[in-house]
């Protein structure tokens, strides 16, 4: 059976790049971590690290077992934290990942919610794409992530989402550009313009509605940011696509949008299956409760 303190000292390399900087972080000795990741390849007998001019990187094998690894240290930490839960909701820590619009708007009405129903509940909130937010998920550094997903992207696997809101998309442009109220939302007719774009599940979806009108559209600017998209597009930078959650949390004075037939689905996701810590419930209750008066 693989040692678990062997095992760590393989994730901590793989995290931080290289034997000395595992050491700092797990608060070891060099000498420690390389004795561990010896004796983790004779348990093994697999090669795991490869030598690079004064460095290790790790070889496939080690890849493969340090993912793994993450994997089930995260379980034990979550484990750990379940037992010590009080099943009451008088105390409790729960790590949540948000996507920055979703940040924006809906934590802090939840937030606002959980302090007056159960002020005993902390919330600890990590700003993360969806990508990274399931990386969060499945190395235990977070209980929960708000995370969005577009038609035909597949969520990975042993991740549980749950819908809690559809969130419409729109053409964002210039006000000064802007067509006559009730004019029809044709893309096609901006194929010729600069577009802006944001993270790369945004971007993705983007470029298929260009795709949907016969175009592939010319991308001028990218920035996570949706503030500062909307700036560009203000500035006459490009014209770009933006979620209703992203305009609700700011809208530029200077531009105009206008809603397309697309949307995204905003989500609740978890690893594993439940049960999961009373506190971690209650944060998904509020969530999901806000979201829902966003529908109505």
């Amino acid at each position: 059976m693989i040692d678990l303190r062997r095992l760590e000292a393989l994730v901590a390399v793989h995290r931080t790049g290289s034997v000395s900087a595992a050491a700092a972080h797990l608060h070891y000795g060099q000498p420690t971590i390389s004795h561990h990741l010896r004796r983790l390849e004779a348990e093994t007998g697999s090669v795991l690290l490869q030598r690079v001019g004064r460095g290790v990187r790790l070889t496939p094998e080690g890849e493969r077992l340090a993912l793994r690894g993450e994997e089930i240290l995260g379980l034990l930490a979550r484990a750990e934290e379940e037992l010590a839960a009080t099943t009451s909701l008088q105390a409790g820590r729960v790590r949540l990942a948000a996507f920055p619009s979703g940040a924006a708007t809906l934590v802090p009405a939840a937030l606002a919610l959980l302090a007056g129903r159960h002020p005993g509940v902390d919330l600890d909130l990590v700003e993360a794409e969806p990508p990274e937010a399931h990386e969060l998920l499945r190395a235990g550094t977070v209980d929960l992530a708000l995370t969005f997903t577009y038609p035909g992207q597949q969520e990975p696997e042993q991740i549980s989402s749950v819908p809690v809101l559809d969130d419409p998309l729109f053409l964002v442009t210039r006000r000064k550009d802007a067509p006559a109220d009730g004019a029809r939302v044709d893309l096609a007719a901006l194929s010729e313009d600069p577009w802006i774009t944001g993270c790369q599940r945004c971007r993705r979806e983007l470029l298929a509605l260009c795709d949907d009108a016969g175009f592939t559209p010319s991308i001028a600017f990218a920035s996570d940011d949706y503030v500062a998209v909307q700036s560009l597009v203000a500035a006459g930078m490009g014209v770009t696509v933006l979620p209703g959650l992203a305009l609700r949390a700011h809208q530029h004075p200077d531009v105009v949008r206008r809603r397309l037939t697309a949307q995204r689905r905003v989500q609740l996701s978890s690893y594993g299956a439940p049960p999961r810590p009373a506190a971690v419930d209650a944060v998904a209750a509020a969530l999901t409760e806000v979201a829902g008066a966003l529908r109505e």
